[in-house]
């Protein structure tokens, strides 16, 4: 598992141009680091709750979510658009898959105990990406709640 993931992360590493698409576990850990900086603060609470939405979203250990966060946040400096990511989350992943995606996304918006106006405008938007309707917004939101 350790050399399986070791050989993504050079991947990852060797930048777009090489590796221009990013695998479903960098793109839902991109999408998960856009979240947690809307509000333009990255606290460390943030990113506690992005390693374990990668955690549990991704099924993979603190290490491992450790290790592709440094991937992932070099890969959104470097990103013009959000599409890459959600493109390939469409391409890859169930209804359901997205679902729990959504959800794990709203737990990351929350994790500093507020819900920034910045966060929920890009929650819709890749809610929208994702071809997910309004019930699943919702839906992902009271999940998230713990509602």
């Amino acid at each position: 598992m350790l050399r399986m993931l070791a050989e993504k992360v050079r991947a990852w590493s060797v930048g777009p141009s090489v590796a221009a698409r990013p695998t479903p576990e960098l793109a839902v850990l991109a999408l998960l680091l856009e979240i947690a900086r809307a509000d333009h603060e990255f606290d460390p609470a943030e990113r506690h709750s992005v390693k374990e939405a990668a955690a549990s979203v991704l099924g993979l250990t603190e290490d491992e979510a450790q290790a592709l966060l440094a991937v992932a946040e070099q890969r959104v400096e470097d990103s013009i658009s959000l599409d890459e990511f959600t493109r390939v989350l469409n391409d890859t992943l169930t209804l359901a898959d997205k679902r729990r995606c959504l959800v794990a996304l709203w737990r990351v918006a929350l994790a500093d105990g507020r819900l920034d106006r910045f966060e929920e405008y890009a929650l819709r938007k890749l809610s929208d990406l994702l071809h997910l309707s309004h019930t699943d917004f919702i839906q992902a939101k009271l999940a998230a709640e713990g509602r």
